[in-house]
């Protein structure tokens, strides 16, 4: 066996962390399921804002870990939770306290596979060919605008997101700036839409989840993946120019 391969203490405090977190994601959402949804939301509206009204810096930053431990445990409920910020924070700082809460949930799963995975995986990845050999290449040669990228534009879950940055050695810094600031768009958006769900609670209905997909936010957003995405095509044409 290679010295690569044999696991260092600090791996196997790395893979235990990560291994309670895909226990604790397995039973968070097999008995947590029912209680990150918009029904759940709409039947405890009233309590929500009767504890928001009273302690208003325990709940904002009761929220914050809240959200932090879905992302983290990758539950079904992190849209919920978005809403959730909008309707009890409004826009701002609605999205500033989402973009807080999903920041610190997708640091936290990062630094578990880096320390409970990194360097061996990363080495494995080096070997695979298609999609996840493009994506790995991408992050190596163009780390800030691929990590852009993948926020901008979600071609992969976000989960998928938050592990392959630790399997492929980038810095943690980077991945935190970028996360921060990649998810801002979006969590504007459905923070606004949780911020006019008193509106839609009272109407009966359920809150446009597909307003991301209107050409005024769309295109917005697709303008800024596509400032992210420069660097790398001007490096592809510098490359061509120097065959």
């Amino acid at each position: 066996m290679d010295a690569t391969d044999q696991p260092t203490t600090s791996s196997k405090k790395g893979l235990f962390a990560l291994g309670l977190l895909v226990v604790a994601a397995l039973l968070g959402a097999i008995y947590l399921r029912e209680y990150l949804s918009f029904e759940a939301l709409r039947q405890n509206r009233a309590a929500l804002i009767a504890f928001r009204d009273s302690y208003y810096f325990l709940s904002a930053l009761g929220f914050i870990l809240a959200y932090a431990l879905i992302v983290s445990l990758s539950l079904p409920g992190a849209t919920i939770a978005t809403l959730t910020g909008g309707f009890l924070f409004a826009t701002f700082p609605g999205a500033l306290f989402n973009v807080a809460g999903a920041t610190l949930g997708a640091t936290g799963v990062f630094l578990a596979a880096r320390w409970g995975l990194g360097a061996r995986l990363g080495a494995k990845l080096d070997a695979q060919d298609g999609k996840i050999k493009v994506i790995k290449d991408g992050l190596d040669n163009n780390q800030w605008s691929m990590l852009f990228l993948m926020r901008l534009v979600p071609v992969v879950p976000f989960f998928v997101a938050n592990l392959l940055p630790a399997f492929l050695a980038v810095a943690w810094h980077r991945f935190v700036i970028s996360t921060f600031l990649g998810i801002i768009p979006g969590a504007v958006v459905y923070t606004s839409v949780g911020a006019g769900l008193a509106d839609v609670f009272a109407r009966g209905e359920s809150p446009d989840l597909g307003i991301i997909f209107e050409a005024h936010i769309l295109l917005p957003i697709l303008g800024l993946a596509a400032l992210a995405a420069l660097p790398v095509l001007l490096k592809a044409l510098r490359r061509e120019n120097t065959l």
